[in-house]
């Protein structure tokens, strides 16, 4: 083609391309989120601006996080990588000091490299920089978590901030919310979750866009993994208050990306990135500490709004699908040495059109706080579960706020004192546990049956822990190995037996 015929023919494709309004994305996460709305049933609580996204949204009744862990589930939703594949082991802050490893290629990078404009609000928790760049970032490492996560008159003002600052490009917006997470270790004034801040009262500041919602112990809906008592109720109830918070954060963005005229064009996504705060939740690998909310909202596909999938999504398969939305490649690269990188994850973007077959998730958890080493794999197919727990012969371990919380607390002031606990197991059970863990949830929702023992179920563990193994080679686990062997992977890639007897 001649030099001035290919002119010609990208500038008419420029003409095109600016006619058609450009497609944009916007995350939502919420910090320890759950199930607490009435899109997800609970009737209990209010949730009016989660409810109406529901109804233009596709709602995912089995998504999944890969890891119940902060830091680490933030860095796999912005990676499409495993834990233990991009390098997030454990929470980014502090003396934890985890890290992404620098090679990684992020999805806020590989947006950056096809001219997507890339903003964050809220909390960040991940790193580091070099990885995960954002042009517009107003987050806890350059502000206060609390004013950027919490307050929600604050992220509104930074929405439209972003959005009256947009130019040709299209963009994809991150807001972390930093509610519904604990603050009784850090911040005991405003409450067991922060449910105080910005309420008005003396001391505690205002948040004007905020009309707190209180709920007595009496109205909550207790989980089943989390214990029946007075504590634990009151903690919900102050859980729900600040969940509330988030809910009309939520509205609020919302209204600012219609007041901006990008509703039309912008898929929507609304998560948590692991388990709620409570025992068997969060740091936990049963369906309790990694099922998430997933309300998927396409402009695009209408024809499923409001109604439910029962297809099996990932929290590693949102990378992947922000990228199919915006027409981008996933890049060939490798970490170590030659072997590329490969997303394991899917895009949802099919299932916004259709029902779909997905029926099998993966979870990899190595560390919480950098003492808390436990390291577990699992893999959820169909109705069954099985997680594989590394360090069996260690008590599990209890992470520093959800130790001083209310529900803890109480939990072991009733075990030491011989009281019932109005829990679904003991403390005993709970910081000991088998090797491996099998579970069917059709018959046993509560995952209280361990069947890997069982001989009836022998063909189904087999075939789970061969699932669970290839996904660990294809994903370049350094643990595949574990806890009987060693991996030398130098030459050929093979497990070497240590005898250790377990």
């Amino acid at each position: 083609m001649r030099p001035w015929a290919l002119a010609l023919l990208l500038g008419a494709l420029r003409t095109i391309g600016a006619a058609a309004p450009a497609r944009n994305v916007l995350l939502l996460l919420a910090d320890d989120g759950g199930f607490e709305s009435g899109a997800y049933n609970n009737s209990a609580i209010q949730t009016p601006n989660l409810d109406a996204l529901a109804r233009r949204s596709v709602i995912f009744q089995n998504a999944f996080t890969s890891v119940s862990s902060c830091s680490p589930s933030r860095a796999s939703i912005l990676t499409g990588l495993p834990q233990h594949q991009n390098g997030m082991y454990g929470l980014h802050q502090d003396v934890h000091h985890f890290n992404s490893f620098d090679s990684v290629r992020s999805l806020p990078w590989l947006l950056s490299q096809a001219h997507v404009r890339t903003g964050i609000i809220g909390k960040k928790h991940v790193g580091p920089e070099v990885v995960y760049p954002f042009d517009f970032a107003y987050t806890e490492e350059n502000s206060s978590v609390l004013q950027v996560g919490r307050n929600i008159t604050r992220i509104r003002a930074l929405v439209r901030r972003f959005l009256q600052s947009q130019d040709e490009r299209p963009f994809f917006l991150y807001v972390a919310f930093h509610d519904p997470h604990r603050c009784g270790h850090s911040q005991p004034q405003y409450g067991a979750f922060c449910e105080k801040f910005g309420n008005g009262e003396s001391g505690m500041g205002w948040i004007p866009d905020w009309k707190p919602q209180l709920y007595h112990p009496e109205q909550v809906q207790v989980p089943h993994f989390v214990p029946d008592t007075p504590a634990a109720r009151a903690d919900l109830a102050a859980q729900y208050t600040t969940i509330g918070r988030m809910d009309q954060g939520i509205g609020l963005v919302l209204e600012e990306l219609r007041h901006a005229g990008f509703h039309n064009s912008t898929l929507v996504i609304y998560t948590s990135d692991n388990g709620i705060p409570f025992p068997s939740g969060r740091t936990n690998l049963y369906r309790s500490g990694t099922a998430e909310p997933l309300l998927v909202s396409s402009p695009e596909h209408r024809a499923r709004w409001g109604q439910v999938s029962q297809a099996f999504a990932s929290l590693l398969d949102l990378t992947p699908t922000i990228l199919d939305w915006f027409s981008i490649p996933y890049p060939s690269y490798s970490i170590f040495g030659t072997k590329p990188v490969q997303l394991t994850g899917k895009s949802l973007l099919p299932a916004l059109g259709s029902e779909q077959p997905w029926a099998t998730a993966f979870s990899s958890q190595s560390h919480h706080e950098v003492t808390m080493y436990y390291p577990m794999r699992a893999v959820q197919h169909q109705q069954f579960h099985l997680i594989h727990n590394l360090n069996y012969k260690m008590p599990f371990p209890i992470d520093q706020d959800f130790y001083v919380s209310p529900t803890f607390q109480d939990l072991l002031n009733r075990t030491r004192a011989g009281q019932p606990t109005h829990w679904n197991k003991s403390l005993h059970q709970y910081y000991y546990r088998d090797r491996w863990e099998l579970f069917d949830c059709s018959r046993d929702p509560t995952e209280s049956q361990n069947l890997a023992a069982d001989p009836r179920y022998g063909t189904v563990f087999q075939l789970l822990r061969a699932q669970l193994l290839k996904w660990q080679w294809d994903t370049g686990d350094p643990w595949v190995c574990a806890p009987d062997a060693v991996l030398e992977d130098k030459l050929s890639p093979q497990c070497r037996p240590l005898h250790n007897e377990l």
